[in-house]
Parts: C-alpha cells; structure tokens; sequence
C-alpha cells in the first residue's frame, strides 16, 4: 500500500484522467482544485473527493499532501511546479513542463537539487509494446538503425469552429501541435531507441488563420499564431536520420500515434489504434504480427502490463503505469536511483526540441538542439 498522499490540481479532462489513474492504484487522494471554488466544488463533489481547495495556496499548504499532480493550462505549469517544489512537494505535471526552455532549465536545476521526483506526464511510451520494442532494440535484433518514421494525428480541430484554450500562444506557447502531442511521439521514439534527436529541419503550417470562438455567445473571429501540421526531419546523435508529421486536422483521425523503425536485420512498426499488436518486418521471411501477452515480453516490459494474453490495455492503462513507476520511486526513498519515469530534465529536453523546430521553420534550415 503507497504512503503518499496526492492532490490535483485542474478539473477537466486530464485532472480527471490522472485522478482515475491513481486511484487505481491505491493512492490517497486529499482533494482538488479549479479555476474556481465554484468549479473545485463541484468536482469534489462529483469525484467522490473529501476536500475542495479554495486555491493553490491552500493545497499547498496541507501538510498531508506530499504529491501534486499538475493537469492545468500550459501557462500555469511553470509557476506551479516551481511553487510545488519550494515547498517539497513531489510534483507530477502535465507536458509541456513550462512555456520555453528558460522556464523548463530552472524547473530542471531545482528538481535536481531538491532530491524529489519530478515527473513529466509522457504516459505514452508505457504501452506495453513500447517498452517491449525499446527491448527489441536494446537486444539488437534490428541491427544498426537505418531509418525513423512516423505521425501523431488528430481531427478535433479541423474546422474553423473549433476553438479551444490550446490553439491561443498566450495560453499554450509559441507551438501548439507540436508542443501538445509532438512531443510525446518524440519521447517515445528516444526511450525506444535509447538514442537523442540532435539536429531538425521543420515546415509548420496554420490553416485555419481565423477561428472562430464562443465570445459572450457570439462566434468571433480570432487570430491564431499557432500550428495545425508540422512535417519533421531529424538526425540523432549517431547519425540514424528520421521524419515525422503532426496534426490536429487530419479527418477520421481521433488519436492516431504511429513509428516504424527500420534496421539492417529487421523492422518494427506500432499504431495506437491497435495498441496491443506490433508489427515486425523481414526480409526473408514472413512478417510477424506480436500480440501483446506479458509471457512474450521482454522482461523490462512485462513488468507493464498487467492482465493476460488476450485482454487489451489501452489509454488509461497508460497513465497507471506511468504513476506506478513514479510512486514507486517515491516509495523506494533513493534520489541516486536512476528515475524510471520521464523527469523534468526529459521535459527540458522537449522544450528545446520544440524551440529547435520553431527555429528551423523560421529560417528555413538545418538547425542544432541546444
């Protein structure tokens, strides 16, 4: 049974995905709060919770709180997480860590120093078949890595009369798609293949450069200064080269996370929408579909998943066992311990990527990861 005792900050879609998750696995969870008393109330309420806190300060301030999960607009994660640590608080906080690498470097710098765990909620590389692929490399079974591709695609803002907090710079940073889901194909490719994207070449693009938002019960027409698609090529620290594409307007496609890895032996290649199959590719045999079942995974792997052959793990799952690996480190009390979750220094590293990709686009060209 965990000790810790965890409170959420953010009512609305991910608050609730991250409280699910943790109450799963047995943790305490003290209460929540919202943009509002109002708004905190009602999600006590309705969450089962037994407190509503009247503001950060106040969860902060509860000395049965040794954890806060952090599920609030982007703008918010800097000063939060910062606040969370002052105090010695272990943090959990939605990605992206802060709104530029400024931000994310000092959130790294103290994470680091304080000794508590700081995570970053890249849920997504804990598929099962993730880390088993992660195994299939470390194992050598591709060979040399000759190539990377890949795509993250939604449709929920396809048209120009969706409109959310998202797609406003001020709110989310300076990229939006890219920073939003980007980031997670790109951590998940470099926990697969152990290797770092070190140098970008980037086209974005807006298309809808008007939309049109719900302002007092009218559609006004907005300004938007941040991306829909974005088409990547990179190059990582050994050479292995690769591309990607982002969108969030990409028709019929609601949470479509895709890779294919090619080596000189074998390939691999996953899809979200059929998580529980990876696809293995050769040259001079039959290709091979893997259905997920613990007693066929490698050992690191097996550890994540946890119901039999033939029963499915999916989204939520996710977000378990990502949490499982962060209490239990929590748990385990070592701040020497190598981290098993993304940390803030993996989020750091995803603002510079991003900032590499937003420059690259500017000037046209190759550009270096700090």
């Amino acid at each position: 049974m965990y000790q810790s005792t965890a409170a959420i900050a953010g009512s609305g879609f991910m608050g609730n995905a991250h409280l699910e998750a943790i109450r799963r696995l047995g943790i305490r969870v003290s209460g929540i709060v919202a943009s509002s008393s109002k708004k905190a109330t009602e999600s006590a309420k309705g969450l089962g919770l037994p407190k509503a806190y009247t503001s950060y300060e106040e969860l902060l301030s509860d000395t049965d709180v040794d954890v806060v999960h952090i599920c609030v607009p982007n703008r918010l994660h800097f000063d939060m997480a910062k606040r969370a640590l002052d105090v010695g608080k272990h943090v959990m906080c939605e990605k992206p860590l802060a709104m530029n690498s400024m931000e994310s470097s000092l959130l790294a710098e103290m994470a680091k120093a304080s000794g508590l765990a700081a995570g970053v909620c890249y849920n997504l590389r804990y598929y099962p078949l993730n880390l088993h692929a992660r195994d299939i490399v470390n194992s050598q079974k591709l060979g040399r890595l000759f190539h990377i591709n890949g795509c993250y695609v939604q449709d929920w803002l396809q048209f120009d009369t969706d409109y959310n907090w998202r797609v406003d710079s001020k709110e989310g940073g300076a990229l939006r798609s890219i920073a939003d889901i980007g980031t997670h194909w790109m951590d998940m490719i470099q926990m697969i293949t152990g290797k770092k994207i070190q140098r970008i070449f980037s086209d974005l693009s807006i298309v809808h450069e008007k939309r049109l938002a719900p302002i007092s019960g009218q559609r006004t027409p907005i300004a938007i200064d941040t991306e829909d698609f974005g088409s990547v090529l990179f190059r990582m620290d050994d050479g292995t080269t690769g591309n990607f594409f982002i969108s969030q307007v990409s028709s019929g496609r609601k949470n479509t996370i895709r890779y294919e890895i090619s080596g000189e032996k074998a390939a691999i290649a996953w899809n979200s929408e059929t998580p529980n199959e990876l696809w293995l590719g050769y040259r001079d045999r039959p290709n091979e579909i893997l259905l997920k079942d613990p007693s066929l995974l490698g050992k690191d792997a097996a550890k994540y998943a946890d119901y039999p052959g033939g029963h499915n793990e999916g989204y939520p799952d996710t977000f378990k066992q990502c949490f499982r690996a962060f209490y239990n480190y929590i748990e385990a009390d070592d701040p020497s311990a190598p981290a098993p979750f993304p940390t803030f220094s993996d989020g750091h590293r995803e603002l510079l990527l991003c900032e590499a990709i937003l420059e690259s686009h500017k000037r046209e060209s190759w550009v270096e990861v700090k």
